[in-house]
């Protein structure tokens, strides 16, 4: 099981490369999810690095009659199109192509987010204001979270 966590701030060099720092890599089992990456915009426009084995799954596992004929067709040929296979160079860095830096809005100035089974792109800005607006709504959740996990705890007892 995946399960990516922390945020780390980097700068996206004058070739376009970006560092994956070694704290979100190491979380990676690459023996179980492989050692390179497929580069995507999700489905929210944020730019995401998954690990190949994990994104081929997703992939595959759209099944034929899941969605009507023409959803799955245009799934299946954005999803492949707009997905890269990349590997990380020698100094654990990938290569961000300026289309598709303009496509997920992405400056110089970036924070790369493990969030579970990936991880996400940022322009730090663009992080920094989406932990102002959700902020609230995570500490409710977190909040309504831990006492679910306590109460079971103590049925339990």
């Amino acid at each position: 099981m995946l399960l990516l966590t922390g945020e780390y701030q980097h700068v996206v060099d004058g070739k376009g490369r970006v560092l994956v720092s070694n704290k979100l890599r190491n979380q990676i089992d690459a023996d179980e999810h492989g050692s390179n990456f497929y580069l995507v915009l999700g489905a929210n426009g944020v730019l995401c690095l998954y690990p190949e084995r994990y994104f081929e799954q997703i992939v595959l596992s759209v099944a034929p009659g899941a969605t009507a004929p023409d959803e799955a067709v245009a799934f299946e040929r954005i999803s492949f199109a707009l997905a890269s296979k990349i590997e990380l160079d020698g100094q654990g860095r990938i290569l961000l192509s300026d289309k598709l830096r303009k496509r997920a809005g992405l400056k110089d100035d970036i924070t790369l987010v493990g969030v579970r089974d990936h991880i996400e792109l940022w322009n730090s800005e663009d992080w920094e204001q989406y932990l102002s607006d959700h902020m609230g709504q995570y500490q409710k959740q977190m909040t309504q979270a831990r006492q679910f996990v306590l109460q079971k705890q103590h049925k339990e007892l």
